[in-house]
């Protein structure tokens, strides 16, 4: 961690602070052992540093942390960093007795704290950056509605890894199940499932291990812990016979007068190989007709680049644009994007026989079709947006870019199979 000192922490400082690759600290040089951290987040959070004991070399160091700026003020923040070094000095050890009474804390305000502090992508070149938004809402969701009602009240330090497995049997079995009324036009509906529990169970593991990094618990039980953690849905994908299936269903409940909308986010899910959002909620200014692609500026991996290709192109020129809105598919009602993907997406699965099958689904099919027609990997890559390092260098941002050729070649496959039901 690059530690530096020798500033006088002030407004002007802290605001003009800038993340690096590596979260760092900046130590007050006039409050000796107050300071603040820069994530490489850019989270910006006041901490106080001091000796145990009253102080000495060989007495224990210790680090608590006084709150986020912009929740404090740095004067704020100043004064409560003074009243922790002055108990310090006297010989308490204020973060000490906070570490005690966090070993104390019971599952469900360890999940309050997670929230408010540890939602942060763990792994891959975004490590330590903010979950999203819709990450972060869909992920308290998952463990407000199964953790806590069955694990929130025992104590962090009670939880065991024959708990974990026990709380996924029972989410497995449904007895988080709820369907509720909250309010005037708010209905939460809860399904466990073995679904529901194998992302229950990841979500929980990273809860843990963000325990451990705070030192509230002493080992993650979920690794412990005999259960299955991924659900293997990238085994799934349409073979080109589904595909014509999923094509007739389509041309079928256009013909029925089923929303167009809906009708052609799914195929332009076929023919892209994006995610369910990142088609759904599609701007304008996003589509780059003349280079061929899709400048996505907030995709899951941030702003990403993909090939467009042509059989996706021209299912895009056909869609009538809305002068108010800068959504391709603008919402029915209000000045979001269209929201009814989920509704017509039953009836096309149900028109086309192909339960169980998902959204997520095409993108595996765009997949393992580039792969089983010889496509390279980093090709393969290029296409579906992965965040690697390899993939993403491959686009040249031309038109005769190797990656938008690939493009063509594997939607042309799909589009061909789709256009079979006619």
């Amino acid at each position: 961690m690059d530690r530096q000192s020798g500033v006088i922490l002030t407004k002007t400082v802290v605001d003009a602070a800038e993340p690096k690759s590596q979260r760092y600290d900046l130590w007050d040089s006039k409050l000796s052992g107050f300071g603040l951290r820069i994530e490489a987040s850019g989270t910006k959070t006041f901490i106080v540093r001091y000796r145990a004991n009253g102080g000495g070399r060989k007495a224990p160091r210790r680090f608590m942390t006084i709150g986020r700026f912009g929740n404090l003020t740095v004067d704020e923040a100043r004064r409560k960093a003074k009243a922790v070094l002055g108990s310090a000095a006297n010989g308490d050890d204020p973060a000490g007795e906070r570490q005690a009474q966090r070993r104390e804390m019971l599952m469900s305000e360890l999940i309050d704290l997670y929230e408010n502090e540890g939602c942060f992508i763990q792994r891959g070149i975004h490590q330590g950056q903010p979950m999203k938004p819709l990450t972060k809402k869909n992920t308290i969701a998952r463990l407000r509605n199964h953790v806590v009602p069955l694990l929130g009240r025992k104590r962090v330090s009670e939880v065991g890894s024959a708990d974990v497995e026990r709380f996924v049997r029972d989410v497995t079995a449904g007895k988080t199940n709820r369907d509720e009324k909250e309010g005037l036009r708010k209905r939460v509906v809860v399904r466990g499932g073995d679904g529901a529990a194998r992302k229950v169970v990841r979500d929980l593991s990273a809860v843990f291990s963000f325990a451990q990094r705070r030192r509230i618990a002493d080992s993650n039980p979920v690794a412990l812990a005999a259960v299955r953690k991924t659900d293997n849905v990238r085994d799934r994908f349409l073979t080109l016979a589904e595909v014509t299936r999923l094509g007739k269903a389509l041309d079928e409940l256009q013909a029925e007068g089923e929303n167009i909308k809906g009708i052609e986010i799914t195929r332009l899910w076929a023919l892209t190989g994006c995610r369910r959002d990142e088609i759904a909620s599609l701007k304008w200014s996003e589509v780059d007709f003349e280079r061929g692609l899709l400048v996505l500026a907030d995709s899951k991996t941030r702003k990403s680049i993909r090939p467009l290709s042509s059989a996706a192109a021209l299912v895009l020129k056909k869609v009538t644009r809305d002068v108010d809105s800068g959504f391709v598919f603008p919402a029915e009602k209000g000045k979001g994007h269209y929201q009814g993907t989920k509704r017509i997406w039953k009836k096309i699965i149900a028109k086309a026989k192909l339960p169980g099958v998902t959204p997520h689904t095409l993108r595996h099919t765009m997949g393992s079709t580039a792969v089983s027609f010889g496509e390279g990997l980093p090709l393969t890559g290029a296409l579906l947006g992965h965040a690697n390092p390899r993939s993403t260098a491959i686009y040249a941002h031309v038109q005769n870019d190797p990656s938008k050729r690939a493009a063509d070649r594997v939607s042309g496959r799909i589009a061909a199979a789709m256009a079979k039901a006619g």
